[in-house]
């Protein structure tokens, strides 16, 4: 096997990283005395106020009787409702995607002439750069689909000759035509990586102009390309309650950051790409199946609630799954009774598996739903309530629709560059300064010395 320099760790390195390490590590008192808040949060988990926005809403508490006490969650795109949104059109038999796109960019409901004029708009920009599938994204591909998306995204700049024009007008052509080329993007490069890696056939669908985008990605996706009208409509639910969540969520708030120094929108939504691609943000869902997976094969049976219980707490004690101490898809920063998007998927995950022949399936997700919250509350300290989040349903649904996991984080990326775009046209819209927080020094001055009395 041909030795590779570039992927070596040396003795060298070993040392330096260690030299790195120990140079980086502040005494965790320090923070305390001087009231930082780690993670823009404060001890009871509460973000720091750092932006105001029309975009969206998260709401997980209550005031009764005068004080602040956990409530259900509610999550509000433009001050509606995210479950009235769902229920909406879902009960007039229609997708949704590009309606509450329209709404989160444009803070109203289009009508229906309005919707057929942008469904038609976002159709037209799903068309790639003449060779870019051969040139860009068939050359040197990347196991890892965020890391391809992103350097797709990057590559993109240089086919737009108003690639650095950060007018209003401008950033939205370009974040309308991200909208509608992320399915492409996605889904091209994990077809090229199974292609070129695995020895899978390749298959490159173009997409059709008349389908939605929940109906596109599994158009494109697989080999024959069909689907039902179930698997298109809860693809499509799931795309709509992750298309934004909050201005401080991690990929929004980098989203504003790097918007604020002026940069293209190109380099901004690379920065997006990078943060969501994080396992602390995106790829939660990920971890989810994979630790069902084991719970199935390790619980032997899957409606003993006893058995089922004790797997869960080895969890909690590092003893299964990654040993990392976590029941993954419960709990979430801000939420603690119901997170509302799990709330809104759960009766579509159902009637899913039912479709699908998996109900003892879906009856053990429900039983963890059920029994992990009580666990972590007896062998945890707890400042507020947990639930499951969307994640919990998200991975499942994705394993139903038998979407390879290198697509998970892509799909929520699909969906999320709405979110990402609103925030974009946002921060330009209000011309702010340049986002700077600000960081104390605890080093000490130090007297130079000279080399050769080191």
């Amino acid at each position: 096997m041909e030795h590779n320099f570039y992927s070596d760790i040396t003795p060298e390195i070993i040392k330096l990283a260690k030299l790195s390490e120990e140079s980086g590590i502040i005494e965790s008192e320090l923070f305390t005395k001087y009231e930082v808040k780690r993670g823009l949060r404060d001890l009871n988990g509460k973000g720091v106020l750092a932006g105001l926005t029309h975009i969206s809403d998260v709401r997980a508490k209550e005031i009764v009787d005068g004080v602040e006490v956990p409530a259900h969650g509610r999550l509000f795109y433009r001050g509606y409702d995210v479950q009235d949104l769902v229920n909406g059109f879902t009960r007039e038999n229609r997708f949704g995607f590009e309606e509450i796109t329209y709404l989160l960019l444009f803070s109203k409901l289009p009508d229906k002439q309005e919707l057929a004029g942008f469904q038609q708009l976002l159709g037209g920009y799903r068309t790639l750069p003449t060779s870019f599938v051969r040139d860009i994204i068939m050359k040197a591909p990347s196991k890892d689909m965020m890391n391809t998306l992103a350097r797709s995204v990057l590559t993109l700049y240089s086919y737009d000759d108003r690639a650095d024009d950060t007018s209003i007008p401008n950033v939205l052509r370009q974040c309308l035509q991200l909208i509608s080329l992320f399915p492409m993007l996605s889904i091209y490069g994990y077809q090229a990586y199974s292609h070129y890696h695995d020895g899978n056939s390749l298959f490159i669908h173009q997409p059709i102009l008349e389908l939605s985008t929940a109906e596109n990605i599994l158009h494109i996706l697989r080999p024959d390309s069909s689907y039902t009208p179930l698997e298109a409509k809860i693809l499509d639910i799931a795309l709509v309650l992750h298309m934004e969540h909050g201005g401080g969520n991690n990929s929004s708030f980098t989203t504003h950051v790097v918007t604020s120094s002026l940069t293209d929108t190109y380099s901004t939504i690379a920065a997006a790409i990078g943060s969501l691609k994080g396992p602390r943000h995106g790829g939660a869902n990920i971890k989810v199946v994979q630790m069902f997976e084991e719970m199935k094969k390790v619980v032997k049976d899957w409606e003993d609630e006893e058995e089922v219980s004790c797997y869960l707490k080895k969890l909690l004690h590092k003893e299964a799954f990654d040993h990392a101490g976590l029941i993954y898809g419960v709990g979430h920063a801000i939420y603690s009774k119901s997170d509302p998007r799990a709330v809104s998927f759960k009766s579509f995950v159902e009637k899913l598996s039912e479709e699908k022949g998996l109900k003892k399936e879906f009856a053990l997700y429900s039983m963890v739903e059920r029994l992990a919250p009580q666990i972590i509350a007896e062998e945890r300290q707890m400042y507020k309530g947990v639930s499951i989040n969307v994640d919990f349903y998200s991975g499942f649904v994705y394993h139903m629709l038998g979407l390879p996991m290198e697509l998970y984080t892509p799909i929520f990326a699909i969906a999320r560059i709405v979110g990402w775009s609103a925030h974009r046209l946002e921060e330009l819209a209000n011309n702010g300064k340049i986002i700077r927080p600000a960081y104390k020094s605890v080093s000490e001055d130090k007297e130079y010395i000279s080399i050769e009395k080191r």
